[in-house]
């Protein structure tokens, strides 16, 4: 039975066989997990789409009657907003169209049950309530209560921010206080992208909260700071209110249908015969960058409510570069073009690397494919020699993945930064009227998937029919032809701003390649 089991025996032949068949690269298993991971990412996303919005409130909400209180307009270049006693609604933003096709200024807080109300908790007396007629003098309300406090109140606008000053003037002989309060109520808005963080805001002792809307039908939140602020968040806007007062606390909570967020300061003593002023703050206005640094001098740390994402280092900057690139060309599908080539030709050395170490791997693999038949029942020594072949082409089977591994963090901070993207809001490219939402006819998915076969096809032509079965980089590539398909699917949902990048990334891709090709005969 020696006989059977010796070197040049069928059996080990077949052994040999059968180990060369089952032998894993580790470029083939990094390719199986990649393909795994953006399926499973691309599944989350299409389930976790989020229903439509509920904008009506309900029934059980207490309602205040409003119909005697007057109601007053103010405004600025940037927006206008509703004055009734102490709530402040219908905030309109009037540099901002709801879409490409409506030119209705988009509002905020202007739903059924949706306002910003500023007020006083007295302690001894009475203060200001919702239903409070206030006398308006000169752009000032004033109103004076039974013990003969006087209540006068201005509101200024700067920018997108309301500025609320409440002056409490005591003309009584005994010492007083109140405790402000401010607050927002609103229904939700689940209709933003679910790569978008939405629902409520808060800074809290230096440190940003948030919580969206499916955590606010479960639980409350209460936070004690000194100083901070509280609001809600959509994917483009935001309405955010704060004192101008130490030592608070900020409530967020679901009441019925709609959701509150509160912010409640220590009662501020008012002396016999003196005078105190209190200020509270609202934002109301787009989640701009700029527009956010500006408002900062009113509401500390609301510069930092952007949610940029796991990889906001590179987010924020590709976001600033795309919005200067667009001060340059006029156009938002430009500048993306624009800045895909900027990124390819930055990334050039590890393209060409990556290119040039595909090549070389093609170049050794008769050699191989002789070490795997030569050594197949010495594995030790099978690990040797193909290392020592590595290194004297001085290459690597992972050297390849490099740029798609760069890649991957690019392509999740652009994903964002067109997410979150106010300007990239109906911006318009050729066919698309907004490249912040899908292609609608689907043109740029199909262009996309055709060039990236077009691109993997290039990358296998040389290497002839003829290849191994066993041979790493034939099954990489058998891999591969599938990623074609799944991208396509799975860019289709996604913004056309995304797809035209990466379009645009295929296409520069195979100019490099044929580049590197000429170069390296």
């Amino acid at each position: 039975m020696v006989q059977y089991l010796d070197k040049n025996s069928g059996f080990a032949q077949w052994n040999a066989n059968k180990n060369n068949t089952q032998k894993k690269s580790g470029l083939g298993g990094f390719m199986w997990w990649f393909l795994i991971f953006v399926a499973a990412w691309w599944t989350v996303g299409l389930f976790m789409t989020p229903p439509p919005s509920n904008t009506v409130a309900p029934d059980n909400t207490p309602v205040v009657d409003l119909s005697s209180v007057p109601t007053a307009e103010i405004s600025s270049n940037d927006i206008t907003a509703t004055v009734q006693g102490l709530r402040i609604s219908n905030v309109k933003l009037s540099k901002f169209a709801v879409s490409a096709t409506d030119a209705a200024p988009v509002s905020l807080l202007s739903a059924d049950g949706a306002f910003a109300e500023f007020g006083l908790i007295a302690n001894g007396t009475t203060a200001p309530t919702a239903t409070t007629v206030w006398k308006t003098t000169d752009g000032k309300f004033t109103w004076r209560n039974p013990d003969g406090i006087t209540f006068t109140r201005t509101i200024s606008v700067d920018g997108y921010d309301i500025v609320v000053s409440d002056e409490i003037h005591n003309t009584t002989k005994r010492d007083i206080a109140f405790a402000p309060y401010a607050r927002i109520v609103r229904a939700n808005d689940m209709t933003s992208s679910a790569g978008v963080s939405t629902g409520a805001v808060a800074l809290a002792n230096s440190d940003i909260e948030r919580a969206d809307w499916r955590k606010l039908d479960k639980r409350s939140y209460a936070y004690q700071t000194t100083r901070g602020f509280v609001g809600f968040t959509d994917q483009y806007w935001g309405t955010i209110v704060n004192i101008d007062s130490p030592d608070q606390t900020m409530t967020i909570k679901k009441a019925g249908e709609l959701y509150g967020a509160d912010v409640a300061a220590s009662a501020i003593a008012v002396p016999a015969g003196t005078t105190t002023k209190i200020t509270y703050n609202l934002f109301s206005g787009p989640l701009e960058q700029d527009v956010l640094n500006a408002a900062n001098s009113h509401i500390d740390g609301i510069d930092d409510i952007i949610d940029y994402g796991w990889f906001g280092f590179l987010a924020r900057p590709m976001l600033w570069f795309l919005n200067v690139l667009n001060s340059l060309v006029m156009n938002y599908g430009l500048a993306i073009i624009l800045m895909t080539l900027f990124l390819r030709l930055l990334m050039w050395p590890l393209t060409r690397k990556s290119y040039t170490s595909m090549i070389a791997m093609q170049k050794m693999q008769p050699e191989l494919q002789r070490i795997q038949k030569l050594y197949a029942n010495d594995k030790a020594r099978l690990q040797m020699e193909m290392l020592k072949v590595y290194q004297t082409n001085k290459t690597s089977p992972m050297s390849g993945c490099l740029p798609m591994l760069i890649q991957i963090p690019i392509f999740f901070a652009l994903y964002k930064a067109l997410l979150i993207s106010v300007q990239m809001r109906s911006a318009g490219f050729l066919w698309i009227s907004d490249l912040a939402v899908m292609d609608p006819y689907f043109i740029l998915p199909i262009l996309m998937g055709a060039t990236m076969w077009l691109q993997q096809y290039l990358q296998s032509a040389s290497r002839g029919k003829t290849a191994d079965k066993n041979d790493i980089t034939a099954q990489t590539q058998k891999m591969m032809r599938w990623m074609p398909i799944l991208f396509t699917i799975m860019f289709a949902w996604m913004p056309a701003g995304l797809v035209l990048y990466w379009t645009v990334s295929n296409v520069f891709g195979i100019i490099q390649m044929y580049i590197i090709k000429h170069q390296s005969k």
